[in-house]
């Protein structure tokens, strides 16, 4: 059985791969940070499981579609395992803010559906690693220890400085990898 510490999820846009405000919307437009891509691989050869959640309103809003955003996440596992990773379960919220959804963080609704997935009792003391105040607070929901990364919009969020009291915060994704795995 997974214990909670063994558990980090991922938000997508802007930890693992480039962020974009006019929406991540096709597999070209898909860049992962090869640092990420390392660093999910890391995470998996030190022991630990790697899920990813991740909001994909463009879904709704109709600037691609769920093959698409699929092909996308096929990349990335292919680009994972290539460097001796795994992704154990890939969360998506295709909703829009107004659908009153209950999977679109910042509501932990993605969270729950990998603890279901994973057969975990309890998300506490997992790993939430974002770039948004959003993410953070959709595991701080869940009992996530919170992690914020500069990547993405990860400045932007620093700068905000409103509810970050609880977020360890990484340069990126490897250099939190590289902390967690010095210290487990």
């Amino acid at each position: 059985m997974i214990t909670a510490n063994q558990l980090v999820i991922l938000d997508r846009d802007g930890v693992i791969n480039h962020d974009s405000d006019a929406y991540i919307k096709s597999l070209e437009e898909w860049v992962p940070y090869p640092s990420a891509i390392d660093a999910i691989a890391q995470l998996t050869q030190a022991g630990y499981i790697v899920a990813v959640a991740t909001n994909q309103s463009g879904i709704s809003r109709g600037y691609y579609d769920e093959a698409t955003l699929h092909a996308m996440h096929e990349q990335l596992t292919v680009l994972v395992e290539a460097k001796g990773g795994r992704i154990a379960h890939i969360a998506y919220c295709p909703h829009g803010p107004d659908d009153h959804c209950d999977c679109r963080k910042p509501l932990p609704g993605l969270l729950l559906q990998i603890q279901r997935q994973l057969g975990m009792e309890s998300l506490a003391g997992s790993w939430m690693v974002g770039d948004s105040l959003r993410d953070l607070q959709a595991g701080e929901a869940v009992g996530c220890q919170s992690v914020l990364v500069r990547t993405g919009k990860g400045e932007k969020t620093l700068a905000n400085n409103i509810g970050l009291e609880n977020a360890k915060i990484y340069s990126d994704l490897a250099e939190f990898t590289d902390w967690l795995c010095r210290h487990q």
